[in-house]
């Protein structure tokens, strides 16, 4: 059958892309499919193309939004239809949300109860391939302080005697009056080894010497977090 519509015909995929606008101004993603979602997200890094396929495998290959966002740029870049550039940008837009909620707890209100710092420490380090120390500063009022978000190690927690003196020091230099610790397992196993718990008594010992209090210690994975405080060990 001859394909009767005209080469000056705009492609039938910008109609589709419009409709997906205008149903997210209207209500958000509610009443999306999961690739649709995800297609939406494309639209913004692939102009010229039909991007509902590339979706639905990254739906398939990854299962959820989450799980793409999480995955290595590697893996992206592997999917047929994505190029360069969108890999590239799926990782802003997840860099661009964990900024977010980083800047609205900032100033704001206390990041001493449990969930939200459950909800705050699995956002950022929960799907993360290496494992990730992080230290947040608060102020006497536990709200977090502007930039105040720290990366202190990269890889393996093996190295405990470093820590103590680390974090010491950004406290202080920071004017934080106290912290919440926070690392990843990867494995996604959220119990503390033994040597999270050494590591855990060190810090708090060192951080009381200069009067700064540990709000707590998560373990965090992708779907599980583990807080020291809440199991009485803090």
């Amino acid at each position: 059958m001859t394909d009767m519509r005209s080469s000056k015909d705009p492609p039938h995929y910008l109609g589709h892309r419009q409709r997906l606008r205008e149903r997210f101004l209207k209500s958000g993603f509610d009443g999306f499919a999961d690739h649709e979602t995800v297609e939406l997200l494309l639209t913004l890094a692939i102009p010229r193309a039909d991007v509902k396929q590339p979706a639905k495998e990254l739906i398939r290959r990854f299962g959820n939004l989450r799980s793409i966002l999480d995955a290595p740029i590697e893996e992206l870049r592997s999917v047929r239809g994505l190029g360069t550039v969108a890999p590239v940008a799926l990782k802003v837009i997840r860099a661009a949300a964990t900024l977010y909620l980083q800047q609205t707890g900032e100033g704001q209100d206390s990041l001493a109860d449990p969930s939200r710092l459950s909800d705050f420490w699995r956002m950022r380090l929960g799907g993360l391939r290496i494992e990730v120390f992080q230290v947040a500063y608060l102020d006497s009022g536990y709200r977090l302080l502007r930039d105040g978000v720290e990366t202190l190690e990269e890889g393996t927690i093996d190295r405990a005697a470093v820590y103590p003196r680390r974090v010491v020091e950004s406290a202080l230099k920071r004017g934080a009056a106290a912290l919440v610790l926070a690392h990843n397992h990867p494995n996604g196993h959220v119990q503390p080894s033994e040597q999270d718990k050494v590591l855990t008594r060190a810090l708090v010992l060192a951080a009381e010497t200069v009067g700064v209090k540990i709000v707590d210690h998560l373990i965090v994975s992708a779907s599980e977090s583990f807080s020291f405080r809440k199991a009485g060990l803090l």
